[in-house]
């Protein structure tokens, strides 16, 4: 009963085979949860894939109804050894974003995990089936290494609308806090900082989504017969967006802007390279905040993003003025922003240039979250790491990316770490998604002695925090 036997464990189910047999049974089921028609898949995910999965390992579970509006429902899971002892929260989700069938490479299925060398191809082999897959399993390693006794209690969380915004986990989260009490909160997903670097983050920057719009009601009139005499809704809108943003990427909206960068995430995150692997796009040249890093910049900064703008048809274009013009925004920002006042910020800076006329309409949001980086929780997490892997942990303050981490940071009050089990060029959400093979092989070997680590010194990281919290 040692550490080495339970990655060792791990590492067999790896490469035994067992990993990809479980996993390949995973991707097929097709749980698109942006598909109104996968609302069995994603029922049966929960009930015949995860729920069984923890039946196996002692867990009782449960569906729970989802309050939201035809959302999918969640499971619930604990596995108690003890009502005293340190309580783990995990977390996965078995939804995916639409299959994409037809524009996969080599005729690929989205539906059939399919191997080509490190890359194993399939949807929601690296969001979020293969990840929580590797927990999984090292769970399982961990167990049969102790005999059947973590030395702690573990519950878990699994949903089936997260690539839909997560509706309805907050107010599960809040709905069975007392379920789900607990004193740590572990999960993976997201990327790793690169392919060959383990990475540890520890929350996620928030999201703002907003659409700007302008229809001064003429409708649209050929651009010869009325040009010069019609206000022209994209060119005016055009301009709104370029007061926002300016031609290398920086934020001219003051109140979006993000707080000084303390100097202890500075020192984290800014010599990380980003980028570099194969398959990275190449990074654009002095874009983005003046002064400071790419890491910083992804990592600790504030990003205003233009992702979608619409006026006539592009590839069907008519001589004429369009009728109306509106864009979409995303705001990427870090703890200390103002976000909630996001709505003003932009309303005072459009009227104040001149674009009284722009409507402004908030489509989605999601608050910004970070766990201290001194936290005994992220030492212990680092170190075990690092002794499992043999080279140094990548420690995020936060995910470049949103992820729902304020359930259960904010809902449930818990010290939150990720460990990713994907990496950067992976295409999540695009044709081709993949995991790589030794990527996973790796993150059994680090999550199972990290398992292990919570059972021999979780008790102590507990004490140590009440210490802190009471004196």
């Amino acid at each position: 009963m040692t550490r080495s036997k339970a990655i060792g464990l791990a590492t067999d189910y790896f490469d035994s085979g067992h990993f990809k047999g479980d996993l390949q049974r995973r991707v097929a089921l097709p749980t698109e949860s942006q598909n109104p028609e996968r609302a069995s898949q994603l029922k049966d995910y929960l009930e015949q894939e995860i729920g069984v999965a923890l039946a196996a390992m002692g867990f009782d579970f449960k569906l729970v109804p989802n309050h939201r509006d035809n959302a999918p429902p969640l499971l619930l899971a604990r596995r108690i050894e003890d009502e005293a002892a340190l309580t783990v929260l995990m977390y996965g989700h078995g939804d995916v974003v639409n299959g994409q069938e037809g524009r996969w490479q080599q005729q690929r299925s989205p539906w059939l995990l399919q191997q080509d060398g490190e890359r194993w191809y399939g949807r929601g082999t690296a969001d979020n089936k293969g990840q929580h897959s590797v927990n999984l399993g090292a769970l399982a390693a961990v167990l049969q290494a102790r005999e059947g006794k973590l030395g702690y209690n573990v519950k878990m969380i699994f949903e089936m609308s997260e690539e839909i915004g997560s509706p309805g986990l907050w107010e599960a989260c809040v709905e069975h806090a007392d379920y789900l009490r607990a004193d740590l909160f572990l999960a993976s997903d997201g990327p790793r900082l690169a392919a060959s670097r383990p990475t540890l983050f520890l929350g996620s920057r928030g999201a703002l989504q907003f659409k700007l719009s302008l229809n001064p009601g003429n409708g649209a009139h050929h651009a010869g017969n009325w040009g010069g005499v019609l206000q022209n809704p994209a060119i005016v809108l055009a301009h709104a967006v370029a007061s926002l943003v300016d031609a290398q990427g920086v934020i001219l909206v003051e109140g979006l802007r993000a707080p000084q960068i303390t100097s202890r995430v500075r020192e984290l995150v800014r010599d990380f390279p980003v980028g570099g692997d194969a398959g990275d796009p190449v990074l654009a040249a002095d874009w983005g905040e003046p002064g400071l890093s790419p890491g910083e910049r992804l990592f600790a900064w504030n990003t205003l993003e233009l992702i979608a703008f619409e006026a006539g048809n592009a590839a069907r274009p008519v001589g004429a003025i369009p009728a109306q013009a509106q864009a979409v925004f995303q705001l990427r920002f870090v703890v200390g922003t103002d976000w909630e006042n996001g709505e003003a910020h932009l309303r005072q800076h459009l009227d104040a240039h001149g674009f009284e006329q722009v409507s402004i309409e908030l489509q989605a949001s999601a608050p910004a979250t970070r766990l201290d980086p001194d936290d005994e929780w992220v030492r212990l997490a680092a170190a075990s790491m690092e002794q499992t892997a043999g080279k140094p942990v990548a420690i995020l303050p936060n995910l470049g990316g949103t992820i729902p981490n304020h359930c259960f940071s904010q809902a449930l009050g818990l010290p939150t770490l990720w460990m990713p089990h994907s990496y950067p060029s992976c295409s999540q959400h695009a044709p081709d998604e993949h995991l790589l093979g030794h990527v996973a092989r790796e993150g059994l070997q680090l999550m199972a002695g990290l398992l292990w680590d919570i059972g021999a010194q979780g008790a102590q990281v507990k004490a140590q925090r009440q210490q802190l919290t009471t004196a």
